[in-house]
């Protein structure tokens, strides 16, 4: 049999390319782009999966993720939870949407219930694909990765394979795709964190959004990658849980530069819109010394500036 040759690829001349007049399109606006495959890594316990359904719970609602990241075009969440049992995933979103006045049973998140999901297992990538196309939902949330497969996590090709299949499910479907993910017990100290992430340096390559979480003292700081926009400044949060029925995630500060603003405008940035804090509160968010936090609050005061009340202190502009 005479063997026909193979057809040219198509190609085009770069002056002929059209521009992209529109800008980037965000699922969740600064933290998730849309249509974008990613991961939230981070170590354990530093509340990866209340990150991951906080920007479930948006997705779904439309409402505000973390209280500020804003979403454009809501839709339906598909969920699968390796770790969590469902009357736990169930109470989880329940405080969450209880905190934003949602009604749970109007809630457009859908969760896999199956024991068992192997992304490296033909028949269960088929399964999540006929679900996925049957939902149509604008996220698919997997928590966690090492969970969903058998695969050796340092050995790149095999990794590239499993998100050879993800990228399959996103471009498919035009969905985006979050993998919460681990990152290494020991990195060494000012690795990046993308790189500090566990397994093949292709996870970290393959995300057009990643976050991340880390432990600083007693908040968390929640930074973000994009591959098509600038990082958004990474932020404080805390996991507000004083009142168990209305657990959540919330954005509590912005980092701050000492180089480049004074610890006076820090203060006043921290009580910006109304806020109140204690003393105890600000101090351990700005990382100074009780002495020196205290001559600044009363310089504050002492210039009209800051005002005391019954629960601490208070912009008096």
């Amino acid at each position: 049999m005479v063997r026909q040759p193979a057809a040219p690829l198509p190609v085009v001349r770069v002056g002929q390319i059209p521009t992209q007049q529109a800008p980037q399109r965000w699922l969740v606006e600064q933290l998730w782009g849309a249509s974008s495959v990613g991961l939230i890594g981070g170590a354990p316990k530093c509340s990866k999966t209340w990150l991951g359904l906080d920007l479930a719970l948006s997705v779904a609602s439309g409402t505000a993720c973390l209280g500020k990241y804003a979403v454009p075009q809501p839709g339906p969440v598909l969920v699968y939870l390796a770790e969590d049992a469902l009357p736990i995933l169930r109470q989880r979103v329940e405080g969450m949407a209880r905190h934003r006045g949602l009604d749970l049973q109007q809630v457009d998140i859908y969760v896999i219930t199956a024991p068992s999901l192997r992304l490296d297992r033909p028949q269960d990538r088929e399964q999540l694909l006929q679900t996925a196309q049957r939902l149509r939902p604008r996220l698919l949330l997997l928590d966690p990765l090492v969970r969903l497969h058998g695969i050796d996590e340092n050995n790149a090709g095999e990794v590239a394979g499993l998100l050879a299949y993800i990228r399959t499910l996103q471009r498919q479907l035009d969905l985006s795709v979050i993998l919460v993910h681990h990152t290494r017990k020991n990195s060494a100290a000012g690795v990046a964190a993308g790189q500090a992430l566990r397994g093949s340096s292709d996870l970290h390559a393959f995300g057009d959004s990643n976050l991340y979480l880390k432990r600083a003292k007693d908040r968390l700081l929640l930074s973000s990658e994009h591959r098509a926009a600038p990082a958004s400044p990474p932020v404080y949060l805390e996991l507000m849980a004083n009142n168990a029925q209305m657990a959540h995630l919330e954005v509590v500060a912005e980092p701050h530069d000492p180089k480049s603003a004074s610890l006076p405008e820090q203060v006043r940035t921290l009580l910006a819109d109304g806020q109140i804090l204690t003393r105890a509160r600000l101090r351990d968010l700005l990382g100074v010394k009780n002495e020196r936090l205290g001559q600044t609050l009363e310089s504050l005061e002492r210039a009209g500036q800051l005002r005391r009340t019954p629960t601490g202190w208070q912009r008096a502009d």
